[in-house]
């Protein structure tokens, strides 16, 4: 006797999730001048130029701004990148980053 085989299909349940997304947020303090953020905005941000000086000019005014939402490794480099930037540069310039 020949044995046969059924035809059963199995699912495989996939659960996908995407990962948490973090803002990036720049805010405002008396001794790091505004060139200097719109610098750090084009290099380590990727802002254009028009981009970077809206945002300059929202934290000024607003007292913090979201400068972008990233992945967490991604704004953890970034947010660490400005600083260093920013230290270097003799600027106490405050980023941090939190869960969007």
């Amino acid at each position: 006797m020949a044995k046969q085989q059924g035809s059963i299909k199995e699912r495989e349940r996939v659960f996908t999730h995407y990962p948490k997304h973090y803002k990036v947020i720049f805010h405002n303090d008396d001794f790091t001048t505004m060139e200097f953020v719109v610098k750090v905005l084009i290099e380590v941000f990727f802002k254009s130029q028009s981009e970077a000086n809206a945002i300059m000019l929202g934290v000024h005014e607003q007292g913090k701004m979201v400068v972008g939402i990233y992945s967490y490794d991604m704004a953890v480099s970034m947010t660490n990148k400005a600083t260093a930037m920013a230290r270097e540069a003799g600027f106490p310039l405050r980023i941090t980053y939190e869960p969007e």
